[in-house]
């Protein structure tokens, strides 16, 4: 769907440097405490309505795990005026698309229109939040429903339980400690009236915003807003748990057996700060640096010209409260995990050491300038961008201020906050290796061939 969207923004070539569009926006608050975010953009005749609500999966029972995602997927179940097993037809129907996702710290469901669809999709979330029916039914048909995305995208997915065994093993207060999918056995054990208790819990007005961005009337928006929203009853105020971690002081060292690879990977992963930080983006400057292309520093000497591995990388895994640094890599040949670790050692060290060189500081420049014209590039886009700012980061205007944060990291502090957060006795090295009966399986068959 981004890419048969129109674009909203556009390059303008000044100097040499690439410049986006300023998103416009106007924002308010419903009586009942709902935040409501509102962008017109009449260069394309679509729609986006969408709500953010300010529940994930750290908000769970810990003997409940997996809650905050199965709503993702239960509140498509119906309402009171809208049959089960319609949702999808009456969006499809009229011309739309609609999907939701859930993460650690929030939960997001959309439907894109043809802009003269707007009031139908902010009656069908106002259905969601006001009049869900959540029974016996629905709540076992999504439960197989999950399980099969489980089988499907972990279980049966080669190296499915990385980040699930990172965050088990970085984690040990925070609920960041559990994955996002949960606990099937938690599921399965729950009552109808615990999912009732939770919906009533999170989904209320006050613990979400409301986004409306596309070709609007902005007064005729906000009179649905009011005729849909507007009876909803505010929630309980929710009072969000603080967790804290110690700071790791000397490496933690795990092993995961996965049956469905054969390739050891290696993986090294860091606890850094909020994503809201400063430092976390130039977390995410540093990762770029490291992994981002086959020019990057990791790729092009440990793959291209080492040739000891056949994939490395690394990623700012930024989250609300917390985040993960984590580099990875798959060896080649003779070469081992601790042969990679060591590699990447060395480049991490530099890092540390010695400024970035002006090209490579430029290029990176480059990047974040053509990375924030792209993340504002389409209605779907600059919608979960204006809730993703509200919601986690308390400041919608970041959509277009973040990238000056951007351009002011200065090469002095991609080596300071290195040196601040990647070291050897601050890290997780989790060795993800082939269960040993896969392992002996194949060993046995290659002999036989042999």
């Amino acid at each position: 769907m981004k890419n048969s969207l129109i674009a909203l923004s556009s390059l303008l070539m000044l100097g040499g440097t690439a410049h986006a569009q300023k998103v416009a926006f106007e924002e308010y608050d419903l009586p009942n405490g709902m935040h409501v975010i509102l962008h017109n953009d009449p260069s394309a005749p679509v729609v986006i309505t969408s709500v953010m609500y300010h529940v994930g999966s750290k908000d769970e029972n810990p003997e409940r795990t997996g809650f905050a995602h199965f709503f993702e997927h239960l509140l498509f179940e119906g309402t009171e005026n809208i049959k089960r097993g319609e949702w999808f037809k009456i969006v499809t129907s009229n011309g739309g698309t609609n999907n939701a996702n859930t993460t650690d710290d929030r939960t997001y469901y959309f439907e894109v229109f043809p802009s003269n669809n707007t009031e139908l999709g902010l009656w069908m979330e106002s259905e969601r939040l006001m009049h869900p029916v959540i029974n016996q039914i629905g709540v076992d048909t999504q439960n197989e429903v999950v399980k099969e995305e489980k089988r499907l995208r972990v279980d049966n997915q080669p190296y499915g339980n990385l980040i699930a065994e990172v965050k088990k093993n970085m984690f040990k207060n925070h609920p960041y400690r559990w994955a996002t999918i949960g606990s099937m056995e938690h599921l399965d054990a729950a009552t109808l009236q615990e999912f009732q208790e939770f919906n009533k819990k999170f989904y209320s007005p006050n613990n979400a915003v409301l986004v409306v961005a596309g070709q609007i009337d902005i007064k005729q928006t906000k009179a649905w807003i009011e005729k849909y929203f507007g009876p909803i009853p505010r929630g309980v105020e929710l009072k969000k748990q603080t967790f804290t971690e110690e700071p790791i002081t000397q490496t933690i060292r795990a092993s995961y057996e996965d049956p469905n690879i054969q390739k050891e990977m290696v993986v090294a992963s860091y606890r850094t700060p909020s994503m809201k930080t400063r430092d976390a983006r130039i977390l995410d400057m540093i990762s770029t640096y490291l992994s981002n292309g086959k020019s990057s520093k990791l790729y092009k000497k440990i793959v291209d010209e080492k040739k000891m591995a056949l994939q490395i990388g690394a990623f700012n895994y930024t989250q609300e409260d917390y985040g993960l640094y984590i580099l990875y890599g798959l060896p080649q040949g003779e070469n081992t995990s601790v042969d990679l670790l060591r590699e990447i050692d060395e480049e991490i060290v530099k890092l540390q050491t010695n400024l970035i060189s002006e090209n490579d500081y430029q290029k990176l420049q480059n990047i974040y300038e053509s990375n924030y014209v792209d993340n504002n590039s389409s209605v779907e886009g600059v919608a979960e961008n204006l809730a993703t700012f509200y919601l986690l980061y308390g400041d919608v205007n970041l959509i277009n201020t973040e990238i000056e944060m951007y351009r002011s990291i200065t090469r002095e502090e991609i080596r300071d906050v290195a040196k601040k957060y990647l070291n050897p006795n601050q890290r997780l090295i989790l060795d993800y290796v082939p269960a040993k009966d896969k392992a002996d399986l194949n060993n046995n068959e290659q002999a036989k061939q042999n």
